[in-house]
């Protein structure tokens, strides 16, 4: 039986260099606020269908956190099911995307990284779901492309 993600794999790939510490970001308005007191696990840029209509962009960029220390500080975001086992939050008043969380993974959460006080320290690993991208966005940096979900011990990145 296949890996059900890139997280039942025991994944080797790169991690993110970021040490145990607070991160903190919140919406656009200010309304939401969140932190998490852990490392970051990974960092990608998605293009799955799903993901550039919840951000109303090309690409959605994401940094996955355990989420056992997560929390809304103030503010209760709006949630939304997007698919099937997956809940995304965002602020009811500014409508900024947040979290995006499978069901099935509770262990784990997405923050989208732009949502971040300091968004540039999360730099991404990986583009995902490249298959799905729109077909004039030009993927301009080196990063691996991976043509489906996050990448698993035995992925080998597209050529794009």
């Amino acid at each position: 039986m296949p890996p059900r993600s890139w997280r039942d794999t025991g994944w080797k790939g790169k991690r993110m260099p970021q040490p145990v510490k607070l991160h903190r970001g919140g919406c656009l308005c200010g309304e939401v606020r969140y932190s998490v007191a852990e490392a970051p696990l990974y960092s990608g840029i998605c293009h799955c269908r799903t993901c550039r209509r919840i951000a109303s962009a090309t690409t959605l960029p994401y940094v996955v956190f355990p989420a056992r220390t997560f929390v809304f500080a103030s503010g209760t975001p709006r949630r939304f099911a997007s698919s099937a086992n997956v809940i995304r939050t965002f602020c009811g008043s500014c409508g900024s995307p947040l979290t995006y969380q499978n069901t099935t993974e509770r262990d784990t959460i997405d923050i989208m990284t732009i949502s971040l006080d300091d968004p540039e320290v999360y730099r991404p690993l990986a583009h995902v779901w490249v298959s799905a991208k729109v077909g004039w966005d030009v993927i301009g940096d080196d990063l691996p492309q991976y043509q489906e979900g996050r990448p698993v011990d035995d992925q080998t990145p597209s050529s794009s």
